[in-house]
């Protein structure tokens, strides 16, 4: 344990049973913190749980649909019989939906005229609605309902996950861009309206990850890389795509406050060198 100041303390995490957030939740166990883990469905939220008693860390998981006030502000009557107070918030909660994205990168006519390809003029308000909720909205109601339990004598901090594609948005998901470039813009604004009340709040924006939810995307059916990931590759300086665990740094140096306590409302890239890249 080399982050005593976390020690004891409660962290709550969206998203905690999908792989980043969930090893974020097993990060912040392991150095004594207090973790309630959230997933929209309860049991993903228990294998995280699971693991972190396994090595034992204290945790506790509930369902939790973020795109719900009414729903967090159920689930957090149920977190407040264990604990009272919380420390650190990590807005992980997100996701993507088939109708906000194009099939191809660039538009053609060909595309508007197929049944079987999505254009930009298939992407629906309701795909849209949909992808802003889960990862825009449902921050900004998370943070809603669990804020006034962070505002106490202790420094507490709010850490948002953010997207590559959220400075320079990445083709074929024109709502998922959009809604992660939100979250930078909301982590500035949050930063700077909680200030003076000991609150910071700071985004970490994941590089390329390969994990379950992508790996149709960035594989193929051999375990090769498909021709999107084999670009990905070539803009990633480091050569390789990220792990889990390669976050881990970054989220405890946000999230304790001896080591970051004049830090706020910055986003934090970890992606192997891909934005520094311009390509040649």
């Amino acid at each position: 344990m080399n982050h005593e100041t976390l020690n004891g303390k409660v962290a709550v995490v969206t998203g905690g049973g999908g792989v980043l957030c969930g090893k974020m939740a097993e990060t912040l166990a392991a150095q004594g913190m207090k973790v309630v883990v959230l997933s929209r469905k309860e049991e993903n939220a228990q294998k995280t749980v699971d693991q972190i008693t396994e090595q034992g860390g204290e945790a506790v998981a509930f369902a939790c649909d973020v795109t719900k006030k009414q729903n967090i502000e159920e689930t957090n009557k149920k977190i407040q019989q264990h604990y009272d107070k919380y420390h650190v918030l990590i807005n992980g909660a997100g996701g993507n939906h088939p109708e906000a994205k194009t099939t191809n990168e660039e538009f053609s006519m060909k595309d508007v005229e197929d049944a079987e390809t999505s254009s930009f003029f298939d992407v629906t308000e309701e795909g849209l609605d949909h992808v802003f909720r889960v990862n825009f909205t449902g921050a900004v109601l998370a943070t809603q309902v669990f804020l006034p339990h962070m505002i106490h004598d202790e420094q507490s901090t709010v850490i948002n996950i953010s997207s590559m594609s959220a400075p320079s948005p990445m083709t074929k998901v024109p709502g998922y861009s959009a809604a992660k470039a939100a979250v930078e813009n909301f982590t500035q604004w949050f930063a700077v309206h909680m200030a003076k009340e000991n609150i910071r709040c700071n985004a970490i924006a994941p590089g390329f990850f390969l994990t379950k939810q992508n790996y149709s995307l960035l594989m193929d059916e051999n375990d090769q890389m498909t021709p999107r990931s084999q670009k990905i590759m070539n803009q990633t300086p480091m050569g390789r795509f990220g792990q889990p665990d390669d976050l881990s740094g970054t989220l405890l140096w946000l999230a304790d406050p001896a080591y970051s306590t004049f830090i706020t409302g910055v986003t934090v890239p970890v992606d192997g060198g891909f934005m520094a890249y311009s390509g040649v």
